[in-house]
């Protein structure tokens, strides 16, 4: 299969996504000639979190520089400035599911959206490619199969933010932005770790400026920005792959 055909989904909140895990992995995806389709709550176009353009602390913290420049190329797209609403996600059509991450309190319409995750249900029952970094492990944990009453990632191996991670750049951080680090006052590792068949099957991997990322079957999943670039080249390989077994 041509990779002109190859369509993806990223569906992103409104408002505070994660710069880095949106715009690199997209950059990605479009020199593979993938087609990617953006989703929101609404169908109104996403911003991202504001802070990571300019640095959240003293200019540290934020997006590096490859990555602002990745997302003003990608404000600047047709499939960015014209996303789908959640409730005109048609699973069938794609060929993976891609959930970035953020931490902003903006993101949660997309972290506690059903019909997302009535949608990602839909798509993992298809047996496809999905890709989840950071917080977007959170809508894999809290999708439910009513067949089985439990996470659809239960069985799996994975990663997500780790507890080291979140708890750093909350402490780091909170005298001047309060929990803007803490999205809620679960840890990710925690609620992700709690729908997991053991706990052990979360892998929180080595040194932060380390990229790490997890594949198990057709879900690969990573930890936070600076994992973004691997997480991207690892999901390019699993799509590729998946439709040319000859290569």
């Amino acid at each position: 299969m041509s990779t002109s055909l190859i369509r993806l989904l990223m569906p992103i909140p409104e408002y505070d996504f994660d710069t880095t895990e949106v715009a690199i992995p997209w950059e990605r995806f479009k020199s593979e000639g993938y087609q990617v389709t953006f989703s929101t709550p609404s169908g109104r176009r996403g911003f991202t979190d504001p802070l990571l353009l300019t640095g959240v602390l003293f200019g540290q913290l934020g997006a590096s520089q490859e990555a602002i420049q990745a997302y003003r190329k990608l404000e600047q797209s047709e499939e960015f400035q014209s996303p789908i609403p959640y409730g005109d996600i048609d699973s069938t059509q794609y060929d993976c599911f891609v959930l970035p991450g953020g931490h902003a309190k903006g993101m949660k319409p997309y972290l506690e959206s059903q019909i997302l995750q009535q949608r990602m249900l839909d798509f993992w029952k298809l047996d496809k490619p999905v890709g989840a970094i950071c917080h977007g492990t959170i809508v894999l944990a809290r999708t439910i199969d009513p067949q089985t009453g439990q996470s659809i990632i239960f069985g799996k191996k994975l990663t997500g933010l780790t507890k080291t991670l979140e708890k750093t750049a909350y402490y780091l951080t909170a005298w001047r932005h309060g929990k803007y680090y803490r999205t809620y006052p679960e840890y990710v590792q925690d609620e992700v770790t709690r729908n997991l068949r053991v706990p052990t099957d979360f892998i929180a991997g080595g040194r932060i400026r380390t990229p790490h990322v997890v594949k198990d079957g057709n879900l690969i999943t990573a930890r936070c920005p600076v994992d973004a670039a691997e997480f991207a080249d690892q999901l390019v390989k699993l799509i590729n792959k998946r439709l040319n077994p000859s290569h």
